[in-house]
Protein backbone atom coordinates (compact mmCIF):
# COMPACT_ATOMS: atom_id res chain seq x y z
CA UNK A 1 0.00 0.00 0.00
CA UNK A 2 1.04 3.84 -0.85
CA UNK A 3 0.79 5.68 2.03
CA UNK A 4 -1.46 8.47 1.92
CA UNK A 5 0.30 11.47 1.14
CA UNK A 6 -0.66 13.01 4.69
CA UNK A 7 1.47 9.89 6.47
CA UNK A 8 4.58 12.11 5.93
CA UNK A 9 6.07 10.01 9.10
CA UNK A 10 5.09 6.58 7.78
CA UNK A 11 2.76 5.29 9.97
CA UNK A 12 1.43 2.67 8.00
CA UNK A 13 5.17 1.23 7.62
CA UNK A 14 4.38 -0.66 10.68
CA UNK A 15 1.24 -2.61 8.92
CA UNK A 16 1.89 -5.89 7.60
CA UNK A 17 1.90 -6.77 4.16
CA UNK A 18 -1.59 -9.11 4.88
CA UNK A 19 -3.03 -5.64 6.02
CA UNK A 20 -1.25 -3.34 3.75
CA UNK A 21 -2.92 -5.86 0.58
CA UNK A 22 -5.85 -5.13 2.20
CA UNK A 23 -6.44 -1.47 2.21
CA UNK A 24 -5.04 -1.68 -1.25
CA UNK A 25 -8.42 -3.90 -1.76
CA UNK A 26 -10.33 -1.11 -0.31
CA UNK A 27 -8.29 1.95 -2.20
CA UNK A 28 -9.27 0.72 -5.65
CA UNK A 29 -13.02 -0.21 -4.64
CA UNK A 30 -13.21 3.19 -3.06
CA UNK A 31 -11.93 4.64 -6.45
CA UNK A 32 -13.79 2.85 -8.37
CA UNK A 33 -17.37 2.46 -6.75
CA UNK A 34 -17.69 5.45 -3.97
CA UNK A 35 -15.40 8.35 -5.12
CA UNK A 36 -17.44 9.36 -8.77
CA UNK A 37 -20.73 9.30 -7.26
CA UNK A 38 -20.61 10.12 -3.67
CA UNK A 39 -20.95 13.90 -4.37
CA UNK A 40 -24.44 13.31 -5.41
CA UNK A 41 -25.40 10.73 -2.76
CA UNK A 42 -24.19 13.71 -0.03
CA UNK A 43 -26.38 16.02 -1.87
CA UNK A 44 -29.68 14.10 -2.26
CA UNK A 45 -29.21 12.76 0.99
CA UNK A 46 -29.44 8.97 -0.34
CA UNK A 47 -27.71 6.01 1.39
CA UNK A 48 -26.25 3.67 -0.78
CA UNK A 49 -26.72 0.39 1.04
CA UNK A 50 -25.12 -1.02 -1.95
CA UNK A 51 -21.86 0.15 -1.14
CA UNK A 52 -22.17 -1.04 2.64
CA UNK A 53 -22.55 -4.99 0.58
CA UNK A 54 -19.78 -4.26 -1.70
CA UNK A 55 -17.48 -3.63 1.18
CA UNK A 56 -18.27 -6.43 2.71
CA UNK A 57 -17.83 -8.55 -0.28
CA UNK A 58 -14.04 -7.31 0.37
CA UNK A 59 -13.94 -9.16 3.79
CA UNK A 60 -11.86 -6.34 5.75
CA UNK A 61 -12.86 -7.43 9.02
CA UNK A 62 -12.44 -11.72 8.57
CA UNK A 63 -9.62 -12.16 5.93
CA UNK A 64 -6.98 -14.50 6.83
CA UNK A 65 -4.55 -11.97 6.16
CA UNK A 66 -5.62 -9.53 8.56
CA UNK A 67 -6.75 -11.88 11.77
CA UNK A 68 -4.19 -12.12 14.33
CA UNK A 69 -3.33 -14.95 16.68
CA UNK A 70 -6.06 -14.30 18.68
CA UNK A 71 -8.94 -14.34 15.44
CA UNK A 72 -9.20 -10.49 15.63
CA UNK A 73 -7.72 -7.94 13.20
CA UNK A 74 -5.16 -5.60 15.50
CA UNK A 75 -6.27 -2.39 16.33
CA UNK A 76 -3.82 -0.30 14.17
CA UNK A 77 -5.21 -1.76 11.05
CA UNK A 78 -8.71 -1.28 12.57
CA UNK A 79 -7.43 2.19 12.29
CA UNK A 80 -6.26 2.64 8.88
CA UNK A 81 -9.36 1.24 8.18
CA UNK A 82 -11.72 3.74 9.06
CA UNK A 83 -9.05 6.15 8.01
CA UNK A 84 -8.89 5.46 4.23
CA UNK A 85 -12.84 5.28 4.61
CA UNK A 86 -13.51 8.77 6.24
CA UNK A 87 -10.10 9.92 3.45
CA UNK A 88 -13.06 9.34 1.29
CA UNK A 89 -16.57 10.15 3.13
CA UNK A 90 -17.28 10.41 6.58
CA UNK A 91 -20.60 8.39 5.83
CA UNK A 92 -19.20 5.78 4.30
CA UNK A 93 -16.86 4.96 7.08
CA UNK A 94 -19.98 5.22 9.29
CA UNK A 95 -21.67 3.45 7.28
CA UNK A 96 -19.30 0.52 7.30
CA UNK A 97 -18.08 1.59 10.39
CA UNK A 98 -21.69 1.57 12.60
CA UNK A 99 -21.63 -2.39 11.30
CA UNK A 100 -17.95 -3.43 11.54
CA UNK A 101 -16.92 -1.90 14.61
CA UNK A 102 -19.81 -1.03 16.91
CA UNK A 103 -22.51 -3.26 16.49
CA UNK A 104 -19.79 -6.34 15.72
CA UNK A 105 -17.92 -4.93 19.11
CA UNK A 106 -21.43 -4.77 21.60
CA UNK A 107 -22.01 -8.65 20.53
CA UNK A 108 -18.69 -9.51 21.22
CA UNK A 109 -18.03 -8.09 24.33
CA UNK A 110 -21.31 -7.98 25.99
CA UNK A 111 -22.49 -11.02 24.55
CA UNK A 112 -22.17 -14.51 26.36
CA UNK A 113 -20.35 -17.03 25.01
CA UNK A 114 -23.23 -19.09 23.48
CA UNK A 115 -24.51 -15.57 21.91
CA UNK A 116 -20.81 -14.69 20.12
CA UNK A 117 -21.49 -18.01 18.86
CA UNK A 118 -24.74 -17.35 17.44
CA UNK A 119 -24.47 -14.05 15.82
CA UNK A 120 -21.10 -12.93 15.53
CA UNK A 121 -20.36 -15.24 12.07
CA UNK A 122 -23.21 -13.70 10.69
CA UNK A 123 -22.66 -10.09 11.87
CA UNK A 124 -19.33 -10.27 10.27
CA UNK A 125 -20.59 -11.15 7.16
CA UNK A 126 -23.20 -8.66 6.95
CA UNK A 127 -25.80 -11.40 6.55
CA UNK A 128 -27.47 -9.62 9.91
CA UNK A 129 -27.29 -6.26 10.56
CA UNK A 130 -27.24 -4.05 13.62
CA UNK A 131 -26.87 -0.39 15.07
CA UNK A 132 -26.60 0.67 18.65
CA UNK A 133 -29.18 3.01 20.19
CA UNK A 134 -27.66 4.91 23.12
CA UNK A 135 -28.33 8.66 22.65
CA UNK A 136 -32.10 9.70 24.18
CA UNK A 137 -33.85 12.83 23.16
CA UNK A 138 -33.30 14.62 26.35
CA UNK A 139 -29.65 12.91 27.09
CA UNK A 140 -26.65 13.03 25.53
CA UNK A 141 -22.82 13.56 26.94
CA UNK A 142 -25.39 12.56 30.39
CA UNK A 143 -27.13 9.56 29.15
CA UNK A 144 -25.56 6.77 31.66
CA UNK A 145 -26.91 8.89 34.75
CA UNK A 146 -30.33 10.25 32.90
CA UNK A 147 -31.39 6.45 31.24
CA UNK A 148 -34.93 7.11 30.18
CA UNK A 149 -35.60 4.31 28.11
CA UNK A 150 -36.75 1.09 30.65
CA UNK A 151 -37.05 -2.40 30.79
CA UNK A 152 -39.31 -4.34 33.06
CA UNK A 153 -38.78 -8.24 33.28
CA UNK A 154 -41.67 -10.43 33.46
CA UNK A 155 -40.34 -13.91 33.70
CA UNK A 156 -38.33 -14.63 31.04
CA UNK A 157 -39.63 -11.32 29.02
CA UNK A 158 -38.70 -8.22 28.92
CA UNK A 159 -40.48 -5.32 27.93
CA UNK A 160 -39.08 -1.76 26.83
CA UNK A 161 -40.43 1.72 26.66
CA UNK A 162 -38.44 4.81 25.58
CA UNK A 163 -37.00 6.80 22.80
CA UNK A 164 -34.11 6.73 21.62
CA UNK A 165 -32.46 9.76 19.12
CA UNK A 166 -29.90 10.12 16.33
CA UNK A 167 -29.26 6.70 15.88
CA UNK A 168 -27.16 5.95 12.62
CA UNK A 169 -28.16 3.24 10.11
CA UNK A 170 -31.31 2.23 11.87
CA UNK A 171 -33.64 2.16 9.11
CA UNK A 172 -31.43 -0.28 7.32
CA UNK A 173 -30.53 -2.63 9.96
CA UNK A 174 -31.98 -5.37 11.28
CA UNK A 175 -31.35 -5.38 14.65
CA UNK A 176 -31.26 -2.42 17.15
CA UNK A 177 -29.00 -2.91 20.20
CA UNK A 178 -31.15 -0.96 22.60
CA UNK A 179 -29.75 0.04 26.00
CA UNK A 180 -32.46 0.67 28.53
CA UNK A 181 -32.27 0.76 32.44
CA UNK A 182 -33.73 -2.33 34.63
CA UNK A 183 -36.76 -0.97 36.33
CA UNK A 184 -36.44 -3.08 39.21
CA UNK A 185 -32.57 -2.84 39.61
CA UNK A 186 -31.77 0.22 38.20
CA UNK A 187 -28.79 -1.83 36.20
CA UNK A 188 -28.46 -1.02 32.79
CA UNK A 189 -28.84 -3.73 29.81
CA UNK A 190 -28.37 -4.22 26.30
CA UNK A 191 -31.36 -5.58 23.89
CA UNK A 192 -31.27 -6.69 20.73
CA UNK A 193 -34.11 -5.62 19.38
CA UNK A 194 -35.73 -6.52 15.62
CA UNK A 195 -36.32 -3.52 13.81
CA UNK A 196 -39.87 -4.38 12.70
CA UNK A 197 -40.67 -5.43 16.21
CA UNK A 198 -44.38 -4.62 17.33
CA UNK A 199 -44.13 -1.30 19.31
CA UNK A 200 -40.93 -0.11 17.23
CA UNK A 201 -41.42 3.19 15.27
CA UNK A 202 -38.52 4.62 12.97
CA UNK A 203 -38.21 8.36 11.84
CA UNK A 204 -35.52 9.54 9.81
CA UNK A 205 -33.91 12.56 10.83
CA UNK A 206 -33.78 14.95 7.66
CA UNK A 207 -32.44 18.57 6.89
CA UNK A 208 -29.08 17.51 8.13
CA UNK A 209 -26.25 19.58 7.05
CA UNK A 210 -23.53 17.21 8.37
CA UNK A 211 -23.14 13.40 7.36
CA UNK A 212 -26.25 13.60 4.91
CA UNK A 213 -25.34 10.12 3.49
CA UNK A 214 -26.19 8.56 6.78
CA UNK A 215 -29.79 7.40 7.94
CA UNK A 216 -30.28 8.69 11.09
CA UNK A 217 -33.38 8.17 13.15
CA UNK A 218 -35.84 8.52 16.34
CA UNK A 219 -36.63 5.41 17.68
CA UNK A 220 -39.99 5.08 19.98
CA UNK A 221 -40.18 1.81 21.83
CA UNK A 222 -43.94 1.52 23.06
CA UNK A 223 -44.17 -1.77 25.36
CA UNK A 224 -41.44 -3.76 22.74
CA UNK A 225 -41.74 -7.34 23.84
CA UNK A 226 -38.52 -9.03 23.71
CA UNK A 227 -36.87 -12.34 25.20
CA UNK A 228 -34.57 -12.95 27.94
CA UNK A 229 -32.17 -14.64 25.30
CA UNK A 230 -31.92 -11.16 23.26
CA UNK A 231 -30.25 -9.54 26.22
CA UNK A 232 -26.91 -9.26 26.09
CA UNK A 233 -25.79 -11.51 29.39
CA UNK A 234 -22.69 -9.56 30.02
CA UNK A 235 -24.12 -6.19 30.16
CA UNK A 236 -25.60 -5.19 33.57
CA UNK A 237 -24.26 -1.47 34.16
CA UNK A 238 -22.74 1.87 32.32
CA UNK A 239 -19.51 0.23 33.47
CA UNK A 240 -19.96 -2.53 30.73
CA UNK A 241 -21.29 -0.22 28.28
CA UNK A 242 -17.60 1.76 28.66
CA UNK A 243 -16.03 -1.00 28.80
CA UNK A 244 -17.44 -2.00 25.30
CA UNK A 245 -16.35 1.11 23.90
CA UNK A 246 -12.71 1.59 25.06
CA UNK A 247 -11.83 -0.16 21.87
CA UNK A 248 -13.92 2.26 20.12
CA UNK A 249 -12.66 5.34 21.32
CA UNK A 250 -9.63 5.88 18.37
CA UNK A 251 -12.40 5.48 16.19
CA UNK A 252 -13.29 8.91 16.27
CA UNK A 253 -9.93 10.13 16.00
CA UNK A 254 -8.89 8.33 12.85
CA UNK A 255 -12.07 9.48 11.27
CA UNK A 256 -10.92 12.79 12.01
CA UNK A 257 -7.75 12.38 10.42
CA UNK A 258 -8.74 10.41 7.30
CA UNK A 259 -11.04 13.55 6.75
CA UNK A 260 -8.26 15.90 6.83
CA UNK A 261 -6.45 13.70 4.22
CA UNK A 262 -9.00 13.67 1.87
CA UNK A 263 -9.81 17.42 2.62
CA UNK A 264 -5.88 18.19 1.95
CA UNK A 265 -5.36 16.29 -0.95
CA UNK A 266 -8.61 18.13 -3.29
CA UNK A 267 -7.44 21.52 -1.65
CA UNK A 268 -4.01 20.56 -3.03
CA UNK A 269 -5.47 19.20 -6.56
CA UNK A 270 -7.27 22.27 -7.20
CA UNK A 271 -4.75 24.69 -6.40
CA UNK A 272 -2.38 22.69 -8.68
CA UNK A 273 -4.99 23.13 -11.65
CA UNK A 274 -6.61 26.28 -10.61
CA UNK A 275 -4.92 29.73 -12.50
CA UNK A 276 -4.67 33.10 -11.45
CA UNK A 277 -2.60 35.93 -12.71
CA UNK A 278 -1.51 33.43 -15.35
CA UNK A 279 0.16 30.71 -13.06
CA UNK A 280 -1.37 27.89 -10.55
CA UNK A 281 -2.47 29.29 -6.97
CA UNK A 282 -0.12 26.58 -5.25
CA UNK A 283 2.77 28.90 -6.24
CA UNK A 284 1.32 31.61 -4.00
CA UNK A 285 2.49 32.15 -0.76
CA UNK A 286 -0.78 32.59 0.84
CA UNK A 287 -1.75 29.85 -0.31
CA UNK A 288 1.01 27.68 0.54
CA UNK A 289 0.67 28.82 4.27
CA UNK A 290 -2.86 27.37 4.17
CA UNK A 291 -1.63 24.18 2.68
CA UNK A 292 0.95 23.46 4.63
CA UNK A 293 -1.06 24.13 8.40
CA UNK A 294 -3.41 22.07 7.00
CA UNK A 295 -0.96 19.14 6.24
CA UNK A 296 0.51 19.82 9.62
CA UNK A 297 -3.42 19.50 11.64
CA UNK A 298 -3.97 16.30 9.80
CA UNK A 299 -0.46 14.84 10.48
CA UNK A 300 -0.64 15.92 13.97
CA UNK A 301 -4.21 14.20 14.04
CA UNK A 302 -2.93 10.89 12.99
CA UNK A 303 -0.33 10.84 15.30
CA UNK A 304 -2.49 10.93 18.18
CA UNK A 305 -4.86 8.32 16.37
CA UNK A 306 -1.81 6.14 16.17
CA UNK A 307 -0.94 6.81 19.86
CA UNK A 308 -4.35 6.46 20.99
CA UNK A 309 -4.95 3.49 19.83
CA UNK A 310 -1.14 2.18 21.10
CA UNK A 311 -2.21 3.23 24.62
CA UNK A 312 -4.88 1.10 24.50
CA UNK A 313 -2.95 -2.22 25.62
CA UNK A 314 -1.77 -0.43 28.66
CA UNK A 315 -3.94 2.65 29.86
CA UNK A 316 -7.42 2.17 31.72
CA UNK A 317 -9.97 3.78 33.84
CA UNK A 318 -9.46 7.35 34.26
CA UNK A 319 -6.26 7.55 32.04
CA UNK A 320 -7.57 5.95 29.12
CA UNK A 321 -10.84 8.19 29.52
CA UNK A 322 -8.57 10.96 29.78
CA UNK A 323 -6.89 10.19 26.97
CA UNK A 324 -9.71 9.45 24.44
CA UNK A 325 -11.32 12.60 25.38
CA UNK A 326 -8.07 14.54 25.47
CA UNK A 327 -7.59 13.41 21.66
CA UNK A 328 -11.35 13.78 20.74
CA UNK A 329 -11.32 17.20 21.79
CA UNK A 330 -8.17 18.53 19.69
CA UNK A 331 -8.68 16.47 16.58
CA UNK A 332 -12.09 18.02 16.19
CA UNK A 333 -10.80 20.79 17.21
CA UNK A 334 -7.84 20.50 14.16
CA UNK A 335 -10.42 18.94 11.72
CA UNK A 336 -12.45 22.31 11.71
CA UNK A 337 -9.93 24.50 10.89
CA UNK A 338 -8.63 22.20 8.21
CA UNK A 339 -11.50 21.96 6.39
CA UNK A 340 -12.05 25.75 6.65
CA UNK A 341 -8.53 26.63 5.22
CA UNK A 342 -9.61 24.18 2.45
CA UNK A 343 -12.60 25.94 1.79
CA UNK A 344 -10.82 29.00 1.64
CA UNK A 345 -8.19 28.17 -0.62
CA UNK A 346 -10.83 26.74 -3.28
CA UNK A 347 -12.69 30.10 -3.06
CA UNK A 348 -16.65 30.09 -4.49
CA UNK A 349 -16.08 26.84 -5.95
CA UNK A 350 -15.56 25.80 -2.45
CA UNK A 351 -19.15 26.18 -1.57
CA UNK A 352 -20.55 23.44 -4.13
CA UNK A 353 -20.75 20.08 -3.46
CA UNK A 354 -19.01 18.83 -6.12
CA UNK A 355 -15.82 20.50 -4.89
CA UNK A 356 -15.93 17.48 -2.33
CA UNK A 357 -13.66 20.41 -0.19
CA UNK A 358 -17.67 21.23 0.86
CA UNK A 359 -18.33 17.85 1.63
CA UNK A 360 -15.38 18.24 4.17
CA UNK A 361 -16.19 21.14 5.46
CA UNK A 362 -19.96 20.24 6.70
CA UNK A 363 -19.31 17.20 7.65
CA UNK A 364 -16.45 18.24 9.93
CA UNK A 365 -19.76 19.40 12.27
CA UNK A 366 -20.60 16.28 12.82
CA UNK A 367 -17.43 14.58 14.40
CA UNK A 368 -17.05 18.27 16.20
CA UNK A 369 -20.16 17.08 17.81
CA UNK A 370 -20.65 13.59 17.94
CA UNK A 371 -18.35 11.02 20.76
CA UNK A 372 -18.97 13.76 22.97
CA UNK A 373 -18.90 17.77 22.47
CA UNK A 374 -15.78 19.85 22.64
CA UNK A 375 -16.71 21.34 25.97
CA UNK A 376 -17.71 17.80 27.71
CA UNK A 377 -14.38 16.13 26.88
CA UNK A 378 -12.23 19.29 27.99
CA UNK A 379 -14.16 18.81 31.29
CA UNK A 380 -12.92 15.37 31.46
CA UNK A 381 -9.69 16.58 30.55
CA UNK A 382 -9.89 18.63 33.19
CA UNK A 383 -10.97 16.26 36.17
CA UNK A 384 -7.99 14.37 35.49
CA UNK A 385 -5.41 16.62 35.35
CA UNK A 386 -6.82 18.65 39.04
CA UNK A 387 -8.61 15.52 40.52
CA UNK A 388 -11.52 17.95 40.70
CA UNK A 389 -15.18 17.64 38.48
CA UNK A 390 -16.37 20.42 36.83
CA UNK A 391 -19.73 18.40 36.02
CA UNK A 392 -20.70 18.77 39.92
CA UNK A 393 -21.38 21.96 42.18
Amino acid sequence: MTSAPTDVFGYASALTAGERGKLDELRGYLDAEVRPHVAGWWERAECPVHVREGLAALHLDDDPAVLGEDGRPRPLYVGFRGFELARCDLSIAMLYGGQANMFRSVIREGGSPEQVAAWDAPVAAFETTGCFALTEPDHGSDVARGMATRAVRTGDTWRIRGRKRWIGNAAISDLIAVVAADADSGGTHVFLVPRDAEGVELTEITGKIAVRIVRNADIVLDDVEVPESSRLQRVSSPRDIARIFASLRPDVAWFAAGMQAGAYEVTLRYAREREQFGRPIAGFQLVQDKLARMLGNATASLAMAVGLTGSGATASGDAAERNAALTKAWVADALRETVALGRGVVGGEGIRVASDVARFFADAEAVFTYEGTREVNQLIVGRAVTGLSAFVR
